[in-house]
């Protein structure tokens, strides 16, 4: 078990930048997870860190050793790929136990490593099969294990679920939890898939162009999004983003949205931009309220029914861009039904031109 230390940590290949200027402190046993959007240089900082890339700038240090230059195999770290790249002729406790007998582990020693970590992942039954025997999560259990066999100081998972089904998805993420506070050990996971990054991070790292845009414990990144890409990144379904622009209320500053018809007040604002200033309100789907009266004017375009919950969308008179609404699963509305939004004013974000949040 270690902490893992990153400092301007950068990685190119040619002229393309594909991690930049990153620095991260990763305590031990803490489950960070890397998330963004395909292309965003997750995969490779984790590669970075395995030692499966060489890293171009930067420093890198595992439990306070420098690592820069330290082979993979000598790192302290296992890592489980997408692929479970398991060995078809071999039996799963063979599969399990290969790594340890490549680097000529004792036989006895090895079945008790095998033994210990299929306890742990409830594969006792299964040792003698074959992979061709096992389902998706069963395969990606064994890969799980093999990892165990080995005792990391850091697990390292590079989208390990995205080839399963979804049923699948929800029981590994549970496995890969419960994993997590059996071994106490550091873990460091990359995937796509923000259920799975709010649901097992301690810590969530939303990467964009190679960069860190936000790091922090998941409900703050949710709640307190620092800029616009990760209000409209972090989210399912997504934030709604409208244009406003600030105009004069009495002593102060209101946002309205605006639009062919009349402007709407959305709430005062404190000094901070002038009137006339256009900026970006982001509102979540679970935001809005059905009104009465007052609030927005909009129009039912498509209900997805969902069960527990029914997501709107609606055109708002006025504004050319749809909004997505969440209402319980029991609301009944149809397309072209009229409906008046009401908006909750402390959920709404505001992001300047810049993006940045205000």
């Amino acid at each position: 078990m270690a902490s893992v230390d990153l400092k301007n940590i950068g990685k190119s290949f040619g002229k393309v930048e594909a991690v930049r200027d990153v620095s991260l402190s990763i305590a031990d046993r803490e489950l960070v997870v890397f998330v963004g959007p395909s292309g965003c240089g997750k995969s490779t900082l984790l590669r970075l860190i395995a030692g499966l890339e060489e890293i171009t700038s930067g420093e890198l240090s595992i439990g306070g050793k420098p690592m820069n230059k330290v082979p993979a195999a000598d790192r302290g770290v296992a890592m489980v790929f997408q692929s479970y790249a398991l060995y078809p002729h071999m039996t799963v406790a063979e599969n399990m136990g290969f790594a340890l007998k490549m680097i000529g582990i004792g036989k006895a020693e090895i079945e008790t490593k095998v033994r210990a970590a299929a306890a742990v992942l409830r594969l006792e039954g299964l040792l003698d099969r074959k992979p061709r025997q096992l389902s998706g999560g069963q395969r990606q259990r064994v890969a799980i294990g093999r990892a165990i066999t080995r005792s990391p100081d850091v697990f390292l998972f590079d989208e390990p679920l995205s080839n399963l089904d979804a049923d699948l998805r929800a029981q590994m993420r549970v496995e890969i939890a419960r994993l997590r506070d059996e071994l106490k050990t550091t873990m460091i996971y990359v995937t796509h898939d923000q259920v799975e990054a709010m649901t097992l991070a301690d810590r969530i790292v939303i990467l964009n162009n190679g960069a860190v845009e936000q790091e922090g414990p998941p409900l703050d990144l949710y709640e307190r999004p620092a800029n616009r890409f990760v209000a409209g990144f972090l989210g399912q379904p997504k934030m709604n983003l409208l244009r406003a622009t600030a105009v004069a209320a009495g002593s102060g500053i209101e946002l309205r949205l605006t639009a062919d018809g009349p402007a709407i007040a959305m709430r005062p604002m404190s000094p901070g931009f002038a009137p006339g200033e256009t900026i970006e309100l982001g509102i979540r789907p679970d935001a809005f309220t059905l009104k009465e009266t007052g609030g927005l004017g909009a129009s039912v375009v498509l209900v997805e029914r969902l069960g527990g919950s029914s997501l709107v969308h609606a055109r708002v008179e006025g504004l050319r861009n749809l909004v997505t609404v969440e209402l319980p699963g029991t609301y009944q509305g149809k397309p072209q039904t009229s409906i008046r939004l009401g908006i909750a004013p402390d959920r709404v974000h505001v992001f300047g031109s810049d993006g940045r949040a205000l």
